[in-house]
């Protein structure tokens, strides 16, 4: 879910990315795994970007990987044998503050093979940074912020600054879902209208996402629980009972006793 989600920014604001990381607002296009001759390793996860000069390879991450480093040089291997003549920016993006040391690791050393890219931890980043574009707003409430309900709600009246109606879903929906890695999803949904995300394409993908997931699961449990199980989810998420009622065919009355059982077992 949050993969997707910065995928999604990055590839619908990418001249917000090329100033944030390259240092100007460069016209970048989405470069596809296939044009690189070989399987991807993990495509969920992959964002490429291109100019005529320069590619973009980020790769957000909640939590870190030891496999990052070998990730980073096959990659920057990939893109040489398709363009030898541009250069390239790696950069691994941290979404959620830890302890772990792994998030250190900028190199990938094998003998005497020697490759380093570029590691961001966004709660060390400065809040101001993502304030200055739409699509890194969603972003800022993971800064070096020290009142992330505060930057949130900074983010917010940004939001209901943005012109654009599709722009401004989207975003919004954005920040609903990377905020809730900090935040509680009560005080997110007081800050962001939920009806406005209703009109967002992520938010309709969150959405589909978690209905699928549901799905699969529910055809092995049965077609009752399974539908239990997709409203269940969406609940998780935050998503009010009466949207959820319209997804899942459920009538209110019995999404919400859903919601109050689950709660029950929650407090248990």
């Amino acid at each position: 879910m949050f993969d997707n989600t910065c995928k999604f920014l990055a590839e619908t604001f990418p001249s917000d990315f090329a100033t944030w990381l390259l240092g100007e607002p460069i016209a970048l296009t989405e470069l596809s795994p296939s044009e690189l001759s070989l399987e991807p390793i993990r495509a969920d996860a992959l964002i490429l970007l291109q100019s005529d000069e320069v590619v973009l390879h980020l790769e957000f991450q909640t939590l870190p990987k030891v496999d990052i480093p070998f990730r980073m040089i096959d990659y920057r291997l990939r893109v040489y044998r398709r363009f030898k003549n541009k250069r390239m920016r790696q950069v691994v993006i941290y979404l959620q503050q830890t302890n772990s040391q792994l998030v250190q690791q900028t190199t990938f050393t094998l003998e005497e093979t020697f490759h380093r890219f570029q590691v961001i931890c966004l709660w060390e980043q400065p809040t101001s940074v993502f304030l200055e574009h739409p699509g890194l707003l969603p972003f800022a409430v993971l800064s070096n912020t020290n009142d992330r309900t505060e930057t949130l709600r900074q983010v917010a009246e940004e939001i209901s600054s943005i012109s654009d109606q599709s722009t401004q879903s989207n975003v919004a929906a954005s920040a609903f879902i990377l905020a809730g890695l900090v935040l509680e999803k009560d005080v997110v949904k007081q800050l962001l209208r939920e009806e406005l995300m209703q009109e967002s394409v992520t938010y309709q993908a969150l959405k589909a996402e978690i209905i699928e997931q549901g799905r699969a699961e529910g055809r092995a449990e049965g077609r009752a629980e399974g539908v239990q199980l997709v409203a269940l989810n969406l609940l998780r998420e935050g998503i009010s009972p009466e949207i959820v009622a319209k997804v899942t065919g459920l009538s209110v009355e019995q999404v919400q006793r859903l919601e109050s059982e689950e709660a029950s077992d929650t407090g248990k």
